[in-house]
């Protein structure tokens, strides 16, 4: 009767063992599910509002470029910037009817009234041109692609340099007139590139 009793709570024992570790186990693996969960929300969450204020600041510095920034800088490539880096939210209308109407009025009043057309509309009915014609494989394919992020990259690395160039230094290029909102805002262009460049990489 010993011997039974004594084979019987070392069979519970070995049962609440088990039990316990199974317990373990779970909690771990659902602590790790909910780890992963928030890094990589969180991550997704970052690119994209990195994205909405990458857009935001080359469309600020090209507004910047047509009023108070007169410098040499090839403020063009801002456009191919946007084009890049522009959230699909946006771009899907802009890609649909909304821009085909947008671009076919601009064409009209540059090819019939072109006293009327302003030339700070020059480069954004450009954007809307270039949004609307392209092909799929730029719109679909490089756009969602690690191709696209380092061409915004390279656009935002050459428009650094030159502005600091076009500034007399760095130091110039914080301390002139409207010095630094222009280097924020080139800056800014850099952040979301580098950081879905790292998150690819990753």
């Amino acid at each position: 009767m010993k011997n039974f009793l004594a084979l019987r709570t070392d069979s519970q024992d070995d049962a609440v063992q088990l039990l316990n570790s199974d317990f373990h186990d779970l909690s771990r693996a659902a602590s790790n599910l909910a780890r992963h969960a928030i890094k990589l929300g969180g991550l997704g969450f970052g690119t994209s509002f990195l994205q909405w204020v990458a857009s935001f600041s080359a469309i600020y510095l090209l507004i910047l470029d047509r009023t108070n920034w007169k410098t040499n800088i090839l403020t063009s490539l801002l456009i191919p910037y946007i084009f890049f880096s522009l959230p699909s939210l946006i771009f899907g209308a802009f890609r649909g009817e909304v821009g085909k109407w947008i671009a076919f009025i601009a064409v009209v009043l540059r090819l019939f009234f072109p006293r009327h057309f302003p030339d700070w509309l020059e480069l954004p009915a450009a954007l809307i041109l270039l949004i609307v014609v392209a092909p799929g494989l730029f719109a679909s394919t490089l756009r969602s692609n690690w191709i696209g992020v380092v061409v915004c990259l390279l656009i935002a690395c050459y428009l650094l340099q030159e502005h600091i160039r076009a500034s007399g230094g760095f130091r110039n290029s914080f301390t002139k007139a409207h010095g630094i909102s222009n280097t924020v805002g080139i800056i800014l262009l850099l952040v979301y590139p580098v950081w879905a460049l790292v998150l690819y990489i990753i």
